[in-house]
């Protein structure tokens, strides 16, 4: 098969050569992908350690070519949208079926593609929330990929969501998306939030756990910013109108219902309910331009990839 391989002798890091096939397990399905999106994170801490030949990439979507051996996950020439540790960025995927979510008929690959890590981490951040119905929430790095995603579940589950983006600019799109308030810094924010979705860390993180009011939940779920995070002494001590909030992370691939979520996510999608943002979309074989953006985090949406 071909693949966008880890090569360090390119500009880029990455070159289009023959990869050998992958072998799926007994739970897993083969996977003919036809569009990838990229993702930062994927260049900030999975290519740099990964080895020259190796094939990376989280999302990707494309139909099943061969069913897995044990009865799970779709039938062969079902449409699906993918989720893994690696493997995305190839002709052929093999991927766990608990991973693989089905996608309508007409749907486009190359926006199905969109949703496994972006649309999965909001969804499953703002569960960890809990109920929000009617509360406030605030979520940082809104206009990113995965902020814009947690905008609008947010406002579909009843939020007040409070949306938090550097650029003013953003601001009529993320209205748009449902957010009731936009500010530039969750410093901003004065009344207590009962829920945050941080996305950003740096000094963001402390200051959204500082909005939180009693009972409050922050959810770190992305760090965009290179800085550490640091919290000033006595920021994480109660007092009466600021008491048991708490700090929450999660691993987007852990848990069971994944499949159930993105076979969720893709009807929403597709039927127009929800919104993703492909900021760059070309085809694999010139990936250059895409790649560099994608790890400059350059691009104010997903970079998507086609398979020819």
């Amino acid at each position: 098969m071909r693949a966008l391989t880890i090569d360090r002798s390119d500009p880029s890091g990455l070159r289009l050569a023959d990869a050998p096939d992958p072998v799926p397990t007994s739970g897993q399905a083969l996977i003919r992908v036809q569009a990838i999106s990229l993702n930062p994170a994927e260049f900030r801490y999975v290519l740099p350690g990964a080895p020259d030949g190796a094939v990376i990439g989280w999302d990707a979507a494309g139909v099943v070519e061969r069913a897995a051996a044990d009865g799970t996950g779709p039938a062969v020439g079902t449409p699906v949208t993918t989720l893994g540790l690696s493997g995305a960025w190839a002709e052929l995927r093999a991927v766990d079926t608990g991973l693989i979510g089905t996608v309508p008929t007409t749907a486009d690959p190359g926006a199905m593609s969109t949703l496994p890590v972006a649309a999965g981490t909001a969804l499953r951040a703002l569960r960890e929330l809990g109920p929000i119905l009617g509360r406030r929430i605030l979520v940082t790095g809104a206009s990113g990929a995965v902020g814009r995603f947690a905008v609008q579940l947010g406002r579909r589950a009843g939020a007040h969501v409070i949306a938090v983006a550097r650029d003013p600019a953003a601001a009529v799109e993320l209205r748009d998306l449902g957010a009731a308030e936009v500010v530039t810094d969750p410093a901003e924010v004065t009344a207590p939030v009962r829920g945050a979705v941080d996305l950003v860390g740096d000094t963001w993180l402390p200051s959204a756990f500082a909005a939180l009011g009693e009972g409050g939940t922050l959810v770190t779920a992305g760090a965009a910013a290179s800085a550490a995070a640091a919290f000033d002494p006595g920021a994480l001590l109660a007092d009466p109108l600021r008491h048991t909030r708490s700090i929450v992370t999660f691993f987007l691939m852990g848990g069971d219902g994944i499949d159930t979520d993105l076979t969720w996510l893709a009807g929403e999608l597709a039927a127009g309910r929800l919104r993703t943002r492909i900021a760059w979309r070309g085809d694999w074989a010139d990936a250059t331009p895409a790649v560099a953006a994608v790890r400059d985090s350059r691009l104010p949406g997903k970079a998507v990839l086609d398979l020819t």
